[in-house]
């Protein structure tokens, strides 16, 4: 294959910001991005304002040809994939795609999963590596085929997790290193060298499943560690939640970063102890620290804030 950069027609797809670093990283290595494809344009937020993705918003301020679908088997769609005569595609938290699709160019697709496959396989990689409590992940090239994460891996690189990450903190660190490795695997294609090997088998695989609102209410009989670790590894986003019962009113209230007391104690679990700056929970090894919170109707505050205008009942617990 030619060393001309020129010779890799590129077609990138992608949705969010953390899909935005590959993108920028790729034009900024030089090469050449004939389209790009997003989701079509969504209502958001409480007004419910049609949004464009944050990759579209990227790709026009880049002046880049774009293409929204909404079905990737449409053959008007197809034709026009087609003709940008691409011969490679570049995949990072897009959607899954149908054969025909992925594999159009001559050089294959290659997609980057923010894990060390074949571990968390599935939509949320970075957040349940931190809720499962692990001090270390990565990233992933792999070549798409006709599963969910199944690909051969063509590269990888390991990202310490250190106790203090959110899902946040991680997301914004693997959006980097993906990047170059997406720029070093674009690089390996273009020259020829790129290699790939099957996902070896591994016993006890860890999925990566969506998230739902469901998926991120806190259970308060968990251990202290176990509790600390959901919180942060569902902040900012979709954050932890949980029921305040407060004499008559019961109110969901979401949980953005707390901290481990370990202590002994004869309290209830999930009974609030608060003075006028703090506010922990009691759990079975101690206390969660509440340090950040929402309450309904509200901005996301700090604890401290809020205590001098919160009145808790004395029965005042979390469920």
């Amino acid at each position: 294959m030619s060393s001309d950069r020129a010779a890799l027609r590129i077609v990138f797809m992608g949705t969010p910001d953390f899909a935005v670093g590959s993108l920028k990283a790729i034009l900024e290595a030089g090469f050449n991005v004939v389209g790009v494809l997003t989701a079509p344009d969504r209502p958001a937020g409480r007004g419910r304002k049609i949004q464009k993705s944050a990759v579209k918003q990227f790709a026009e301020e880049h002046g880049l040809q774009l293409l929204q679908p909404t079905n990737l088997k449409d053959e008007d769609f197809l034709a026009e994939l087609e003709s940008l005569q691409a011969n490679l595609q570049v995949v990072v938290a897009f959607r899954m795609l149908p054969k025909v699709v992925w594999d159009m160019p001559k050089y294959g697709t290659f997609n980057l999963h923010a894990s060390l496959l074949p571990q968390y396989r599935g939509a949320a990689p970075i957040n349940w590596a931190i809720i499962n409590g692990e001090t270390e992940t990565g990233v992933t090239t792999f070549f798409i085929d006709d599963k969910i994460d199944t690909g051969s891996i063509i590269l990888q690189e390991t990202e310490p997790i250190s106790p203090e990450d959110t899902a946040g903190t991680l997301h914004d660190r693997l959006m980097m290193v993906g990047a170059q490795l997406v720029v070093d695997t674009c690089k390996q294609i273009q020259e020829g060298t790129v290699t790939s090997a099957e996902q070896k088998f591994a016993e006890n695989l860890k999925p990566a499943h969506k998230i739902h609102k469901e998926t991120c209410m806190v259970d308060w009989n968990a251990p202290l560690q176990t509790i600390y670790d959901f919180v942060r590894g569902l902040s900012p986003y979709p954050t932890a939640w949980t029921a305040l019962v407060n004499g008559e009113k019961v109110d969901n209230i979401k949980i953005y970063s707390s901290q481990m007391e370990p202590a002994k104690h004869s309290y209830p679990i999930g009974k609030l102890i608060g003075d006028k700056k703090t506010l922990k929970v009691a759990v079975t090894e101690g206390y969660l620290q509440l340090l950040e919170v929402q309450l309904p109707g509200k901005k996301k505050m700090k604890v401290e804030e809020i205590m001098n205008g919160l009145n808790l009942d004395k029965e005042a617990h979390l469920r």
